[in-house]
């Protein structure tokens, strides 16, 4: 089964430091070598984004940074696990590594193979 993780954190401009790439890299690695790592990226400065909404049949754009942000999306990881409960674990270990934050865990719909 594949799942999508959200992580989430407190808005920041501070980089990751070199030794947290580290160790977020040698975790990635470990996760790809494994196969229960698909792919995996970190966003830049998550208030920095831009927007675009859809209400009513009209769509807007506003660029960030969004002052008001209480959490910014910090990266996302496609992951591969037998269940649920694998998943939530995988999360809990890259938590270990990323330090304060959430990942939201959603299962992906995945299309029966005779219906492609």
């Amino acid at each position: 089964m594949r799942f999508i993780s959200l992580f989430t954190h407190e808005p920041t401009n501070v980089p990751p430091s070199p030794q947290m790439m580290d160790r977020m890299g040698k975790l990635i690695e470990e996760g790809m070598k494994a196969g229960w790592l698909i792919t995996t990226e970190g966003i830049q400065f998550g208030v920095v984004g831009t927007r675009v909404h859809s209400a009513g049949g009209q769509v807007t754009v506003t660029d960030g940074p969004f002052t008001e942000a209480k959490e910014v999306i910090g990266g996302y990881a496609l992951l591969e696990a037998p269940s649920k409960a694998a998943a939530i674990e995988l999360c809990r270990n890259f938590l270990k590594v990323a330090g304060d934050g959430s990942c939201e865990v959603h299962q992906l719909y995945q299309q029966p193979a005779g219906d492609r």
